[in-house]
C-alpha cells in the first residue's frame, strides 16, 4: 500500500448500517479499510447494528416519515430531509474525509441535490456504488419488469413504475431525470463501481457513461457462510426430508414469492420450502406446505438455513448481484435463479442452474434434477467458486486499491 494513503479518513453513506445485504457491504469495506489503516465512518438514515466503524444518523425517523409522504405526494423522492443532509453537510466538513463513499442514497433520509451541491464544489473523490438503478433514472431502482428504456432513450417520462418503489401518486420522472443527469454529470471526482457486468453495461449506456466506471463484485464473509450443520430450531429437518430455501429481506411479487406459492402446487409434497425474511401476516397468508420464517438479522442463523437446504431458489425479476447467491453458494448448497440482471454471474453449471425468467415449468425442472443429484454433487464446487470470487476479503480489498489509486492519480 502507498504510504501516502495510510491514515485516510473513509466516509461511506447508506440508507442503513450493518443491516441487510448493501449495508453488510459497507461494513465490510470499513472493516477492511480499518486494517489498511484507514479511519472508517458510516453514515445511515434509517436503522443499525453495532459496526466496527464510527456510525453517524442521518436525521430521525420523523424525517424518514415525512420525506416518504412528499416523496409519495409529490414524485420527489430524495429531494426532501433538507435540514438533515445540510447538518449531514456539515459533518463531512468537520471530518474532512480523503475518499467518500456513496452506496444507496435513496431510501427517504437523504436529499441528494443538497449532498451533490456540497460534493460538486468539494475538492474530495467521490466513489458510488451502484447497487440497482435509481441513479441514472428518473424514478425507479430496477426497470427490467417493464422493460422501460426511457432513461437511455432521450429521458424518462410518463413513468410505467411510479406506482412501484418508490411509490408515488404523481409522476414528475422527467423532471427528475433532468436533475439527476445535471447534478451527477458536473462531478469530476466521481467514480461509479457497479456490483456486475450486467448493471455495468447500462451504466456505460445511461448519463453516467462518462465517469470512471469499474465492476468489483460483492463478497461475503466465509468465516461466517461455511458448512456448520447447525440447523435452526424452526425448521425440523429428517434424513429423508428435501429442504428448498429462498431467502429476501423484502418478499414481493418482484422477488418470486408468488412464485414459490405456484412451486408449492407442483413440487412433490415431501420436498419442504422454506422462506427467510417475511412479515408475520405474509406467513400467516403462505399455503400449507410452505414454512415462513421472519427477518433475521443473525448471521450465523442465516448461515444455518443455507447449510439446512438441498437448494437455494432465487426466482427474482429485479436483481443487480443478488448477496444471497453468494452466501449459498459458501455453505455448499447449489443456486437455482431466473436469468435476471446480474444474478446468473454468479452461477456455474457446476454449482447450480439459471433458467428463463418466469417459466415455472422450468424452474420446478430445475429443482426436482439438483436434489435428484443431491447436495454432495455440488457441495466442494460451490464453496470453491465463493474462495475463489466472492471472498469479502479478496473482494473489497480491491475498493482499498480503488481508493489509492485515485488518491495517488488526484
Amino acid at each position: 500500500m502507498s504510504n501516502f494513503c495510510m491514515g485516510g479518513v473513509l466516509f461511506q453513506v447508506n440508507v442503513r448500517a450493518n443491516v441487510g445485504s448493501t449495508s453488510r457491504i459497507a461494513e465490510q469495506i470499513g472493516q477492511v479499510a480499518i486494517l489498511a489503516g484507514w479511519e472508517s465512518y458510516i453514515a445511515y438514515g434509517r436503522s443499525a447494528n453495532p459496526s466496527k466503524s464510527k456510525l453517524i444518523r442521518v436525521g430521525s425517523k420523523l424525517d424518514v416519515m415525512w420525506h416518504s409522504v412528499l416523496s409519495r405526494l409529490f414524485d420527489c423522492h430524495g429531494l426532501a430531509s433538507n435540514v438533515a443532509t445540510k447538518r449531514l453537510v456539515k459533518q463531512i466538513r468537520q471530518i474532512k474525509p480523503d475518499i467518500i463513499h456513496l452506496h444507496n442514497i435513496h431510501g427517504y433520509y437523504l436529499n441528494y441535490k443538497i449532498l451533490f451541491d456540497y460534493l460538486n464544489g468539494a475538492n474530495i473523490p467521490v466513489v458510488w456504488t451502484l447497487h440497482d438503478c435509481w441513479a441514472f433514472t428518473g424514478h425507479c431502482a430496477h426497470f427490467v419488469s417493464v422493460d422501460c428504456m426511457r432513461w437511455r432513450d432521450g429521458g424518462c417520462e410518463k413513468c410505467p413504475l411510479k406506482n412501484r418503489y418508490p411509490k408515488s401518486y404523481t409522476d414528475f420522472s422527467a423532471r427528475n431525470f433532468r436533475l439527476k443527469k445535471s447534478l451527477f454529470t458536473s462531478n469530476l471526482n466521481l467514480h461509479i463501481v457497479t456490483a456486475s457486468e450486467w448493471l455495468q453495461q447500462y451504466v456505460n449506456q445511461s448519463f453516467l457513461k462518462n465517469s470512471d466506471v469499474v465492476t468489483i463484485y460483492n463478497g461475503v464473509d466465509l468465516q461466517v457462510f461455511k458448512e456448520k450443520g447447525d440447523f435452526p430450531d424452526s425448521v425440523k429437518k429428517t434424513e429423508n426430508d428435501r429442504v428448498v430455501l429462498g431467502v429476501s429481506s423484502v418478499w414481493t411479487a418482484s422477488k418470486g414469492l408468488d412464485d414459490f406459492k405456484q412451486l408449492r402446487q407442483r413440487l412433490p409434497l415431501d420436498v419442504k420450502i422454506v422462506l427467510v425474511g417475511l412479515k408475520p401476516e405474509q406467513i400467516q397468508d403462505l399455503p400449507e406446505g410452505i414454512i415462513g420464517v421472519e427477518r433475521t438479522q443473525n448471521v450465523a442463523e442465516l448461515a444455518g438455513y443455507y447449510e439446512l437446504a438441498d437448494v437455494f431458489v432465487n426466482p427474482t425479476y429485479a436483481d443487480t448481484f443478488p448477496t444471497v447467491n453468494l452466501e449459498s453458494l459458501a455453505c455448499g448448497t447449489p443456486v437455482i435463479t431466473y436469468k435476471t440482471g446480474g444474478s446468473p454471474e454468479a452461477v456455474t453449471p457446476e454449482t447450480g442452474v439459471v433458467v428463463e425468467q418466469g417459466d415455472l415449468a422450468a424452474l420446478c425442472d430445475a429443482i426436482e434434477n439438483v436434489l435428484k443429484n443431491g447436495k454432495d454433487f455440488y457441495r466442494n464446487a460451490c464453496r470453491k467458486r465463493a474462495e475463489e470470487c466472492f471472498d469479502k476479503n479478496k473482494c473489497f480489498q480491491q475498493y482499498i486499491e480503488l481508493y489509492n489509486k485515485i488518491l495517488n492519480n488526484k
